[in-house]
């Protein structure tokens, strides 16, 4: 691997500040826009679809021109970051490789990144680009700025239909992120563990991918195997065999139809 690109939201930069601003500028309590998002996001939709569920009809970037007028606009520090960003990032351009920060977001948002020094060679943004992913001219973005094949870049998201699906189809490596809403609902879905070429929980296995061949081959191996997320997520609950055998069949046709809803949704998204 010669390059890694990471995306932003809830892969660098934890989420939570972005909603509680939005709720105290829309007059709701916190929890329930994190609950509006968290539907949206079971049902592959927009997280954004949340305030338009609390407004409907509402025009999201003229109601975020209006809260930066207001002097509540965006704000980023070194607390909105994820714990492993600073480590990972800084062993990745110690072992050589080029890391670079691409993802939807203003250009105010650049601006805050970008101040926070991180040990990245190039941050940018959606906004500063003129392109939102999944656009494929997002990628095709990446592929100009990553100065290396795409079969030695990877780009780490955690959002399947904005990350991980247009990533692949672009020709980029691709690690799915288990982290935040999208990350960690939809880690398990057939169609994001046919196309993530790696599965992480966190940005410090990245560091693994990197190793000459030989030395990190295992390593390698074990993120996209034994490390990867979600291989014994279900069925570990603990009951004992004849409580388990007592509401198999309920149980295996309650988990066929969420399953097959979590398809669906996945899909219309892609």
């Amino acid at each position: 691997m010669e390059t890694i690109v990471l995306g932003i939201g809830e892969t660098l930069v934890r989420d939570d500040r972005r909603w509680s601003s939005w709720a105290d500028w829309l007059g709701v309590p916190p929890h329930t826009l994190s609950a509006l998002v968290g539907a949206a996001v079971a049902q592959g939709h927009d997280a954004a679809d949340a305030l338009r569920t609390l407004r409907p009809g509402m025009d999201v970037e003229a109601a975020y021109r209006a809260r930066s007028a207001a002097g509540r606009g965006e704000h980023l520090d070194e607390s909105d970051l994820y714990q492993d960003v600073r480590p990972a990032l800084g062993e990745l351009r110690a072992a050589g490789v080029r890391v670079v920060v691409a993802g939807n977001g203003s250009a105010r948002a650049g601006e805050l990144l970008r101040a926070l020094d991180l040990p990245a060679d190039l941050v940018v943004t959606s906004a500063e680009w003129g392109v939102r992913k999944p656009d494929p001219e997002f990628f095709a973005r990446v592929a100009e700025v990553a100065e290396a094949p795409p079969a030695a870049t990877l780009y780490v998201g955690d959002h399947p239909a904005d990350d991980l699906f247009p990533a692949a189809a672009a020709g980029l490596r691709t690690a799915h992120l288990r982290r935040g809403p999208y990350g960690h609902w939809w880690a398990d879905h057939p169609d994001v563990v046919e196309t993530a070429e790696f599965r992480i929980d966190a940005l410090t296995e990245l560091v693994a991918l990197v190793r000459p061949p030989g030395a990190g081959a295992e390593a390698a191996g074990a993120g996209a195997g034994a490390g990867a997320i979600g291989s014994d997520a279900e069925g570990t609950g603990g009951e004992g065999p004849g409580e388990e055998e007592a509401g198999g069949e309920e149980a295996d046709a309650a988990g066929a139809a969420r399953e097959g809803a979590r398809r669906g949704a996945l899909r219309s998204v892609r």
